[in-house]
């Protein structure tokens, strides 16, 4: 299992406090309503509001909520209008970060970024840097002992993944993008359960870390995911399940 992906599990097991939930649930809505504006309200004919709306209800978020977030994106309710921006760099022992927002107010999330950066031993880079070091895919993580290695495998191919990857406490599957609601839905369907599941993008290479680079590291990408503009943070790292409960 990728290094983020393994960080992000074990921090999901952590649980949240009530002020996190509220922060999550923020950026969980606007990814809904961002996603309605792009592509349509219709969940149906929308894989990506699709996406974030299962991911809002398994966050525990108000159905009413989520249907506000789809009027806002769909105009038929007054919302803020929200722009996806990229920014790219390199934190401690030059691993690539990719971090992606959604923000009504782009100097204001440049300077989190930047700050978060400069504050945590990283360093912003210019545009192009390190994006092509990722592919976009989607990524389902199976509880382990819910199923075999064998029997994910087989449910997960014949709805178009591409791969599975084996550790210790779960199995990460990875699709094309457009496959990951068919994946996901053909193994709860099967009786094989899902903890997670996102559009991603993963690393083509990954660089090991240990001891106080790994620390620093993941201090980097919890600042910068404390930031109200900022979804998704992806690296490049790997970091031993050991070295990950204990900094936990």
């Amino acid at each position: 299992m990728s290094g983020h992906s393994k960080w992000s599990t074990i921090k999901r097991k952590k649980g949240a406090a009530d002020a996190q939930r509220s922060k999550l649930w923020g950026k969980l809505l606007r990814f809904v309503e961002v996603a309605a504006r792009e592509g349509g309200g219709v969940v149906e004919g929308n894989p990506t509001l699709a996406t974030a709306v299962q991911k809002a209800k398994e966050a525990s978020v108000p159905n009413d909520n989520i249907q506000r977030a789809i009027k806002r994106g769909t105009g038929e309710l007054q919302g803020e209008s929200y722009e996806e921006v990229s920014y790219e760099g390199y934190g401690p022992g030059g691993v690539a970060i990719l971090v992606q927002c959604l923000t009504n107010n782009r100097n204001r999330a440049a300077q989190d970024v930047r700050s978060s950066f400069n504050g945590r031993g990283g360093k912003l880079a210019e545009p192009g840097a390190v994006s092509w070091m990722f592919e976009p895919k989607g990524v389902v993580i199976v509880s382990g002992g819910s199923a075999s290695e064998d029997d994910v495998f087989l449910v997960a191919a014949d709805a178009g993944a591409e791969d599975i990857r084996v550790s210790d406490e779960s199995i990460e599957v990875v699709t094309p993008p457009d496959a990951l609601k068919p994946v996901r839905d053909a193994l709860t369907g099967a009786g094989i359960a899902v903890e997670s599941f996102d559009l991603t993008q993963v690393p083509k290479t990954t660089i090991s870390l240990e001891g106080s680079d790994a620390k620093r590291l993941l201090g980097l990408i919890e600042a910068l995911e404390d930031h109200d503009d900022v979804q998704e943070v992806f690296a490049n790292f790997d970091i031993s399940d050991e070295v990950l409960t204990s900094i936990a």
